[in-house]
């Protein structure tokens, strides 16, 4: 199991991202080893990363064995609350030490929802339609890579 996330702009679900020094809305996902989408969750720009991630552990329909995720997810709570879940955390301590997650599949995964322009455009102002069109996106993602 991977996660990562991709930020957005516009509508309902969005925050003053200080970094980008925009507003925007950051999509949460986490995929499977070919990258399908196994639970997404949206959450404002300007919220850090390691929020999302107990929605996304307790929206899947079981446990996984690890936890594939980037440098932002980094904190001791978070990592002592996978453990005793008992899911093995691979998060980097710190981006550069050579020490690198895979972050491929969610990355292909993003490359896939950016075909659809309604969602990297983000026409919707409501946070459910928006949610919406993300669902149908990943099930056209599931149709189009079967097997």
């Amino acid at each position: 199991m991977i996660v990562l996330l991709w930020r957005l702009k516009r509508g309902e679900v969005v925050g003053y991202e200080g970094f980008k020094h925009r507003k925007g809305t950051k999509i949460h996902a986490v995929v499977d080893q070919s990258s399908k989408p196994l639970y997404f969750t949206v959450g404002p720009g300007n919220e850090h990363d390691s929020r999302r991630l107990q929605e996304l552990v307790d929206g899947l329909s079981g446990r996984p064995r690890e936890l594939y995720a980037d440098a932002a997810y980094d904190t001791e709570p978070i990592r002592r609350g996978l453990e005793s879940m008992g899911v093995e955390p691979n998060i980097p301590v710190n981006p550069r030490n050579g020490r690198r997650p895979r972050p491929y599949n969610v990355e292909r995964f993003f490359g896939w929802i950016k075909s659809f322009r309604r969602i990297v455009i983000r026409y919707e102002r409501l946070a459910v339609t928006y949610r919406a069109f993300i669902n149908i996106a990943c099930i056209m993602i599931h149709l189009r890579h079967r097997g």
